[in-house]
């Protein structure tokens, strides 16, 4: 899994008017939690940008007081009309312990459905898997080739070795739906 170095400045202060001093430095107030214990600091927004606009997912290393820290982002808070970012929670990565992370999908493949007139649809772009930290892969790639008309892929139908899906199982990743053209194909057999 691909990771990002973001340096950070440690906070001793907190509450809303800290918050609201440390946004108008251009900074932005974090919270590291997990483990045994919660870590205050702000980020530089230029900093944050790759890790937040991006359909990628990293493991960040904060580097707090000298120390670094492996991290998962897990929530970000933006303002409700600037779009600006306001708070941001990461998580800490533990050793041995199992990291939950987002990651985008990829389809490979020219699905059978297609040939045929069928239109491949990617309902889901992001799953929510659980592994080590050696095993998380940068993108889930889901072969389609066996795709038939009407046919779906869901969460329960994938298998990768080493990977937990906390995704719901029912959860639909991608299809192929029925078009005018695919109808025509059927109709003509």
């Amino acid at each position: 899994m691909k990771t990002l170095q973001i340096k950070t400045v440690k906070r001793d202060d907190f509450g809303k008017k800290a918050a609201k001093s440390v946004r108008r430095e251009g900074m932005i107030p974090c919270v590291l939690y997990g483990g045994d214990a919660t870590e205050s600091f702000s980020v530089s927004a230029k900093d944050v940008k790759p890790l937040i606009y991006t359909p990628n997912s990293y493991i960040v290393e904060l580097e707090i007081d000298g120390k670094v820290e492996k991290a998962v982002m897990r929530d970000v808070q933006f303002h409700p009309v600037r779009e600006e970012i306001l708070h941001i929670d990461f998580y800490r990565v533990l050793e041995g312990k199992p990291v939950a992370i987002t990651v985008p999908v990829r389809l490979t493949g020219n699905a059978e459905g297609v040939k045929v007139g069928g239109k491949l649809v990617l309902s889901t772009r992001k799953l929510t898997i659980s592994g080590m930290l050696d095993k998380l892969p940068d993108e889930l790639v889901v072969d389609v080739t066996p795709l038939q008309v009407g046919h779906t892929i869901f969460v329960g139908d994938l298998k990768f070795d080493g990977l937990k899906f906390l995704t719901p199982a029912t959860t639909a990743v991608c299809a192929v739906r029925v078009t005018r053209a695919s109808r025509g194909a059927a109709a003509q057999e």
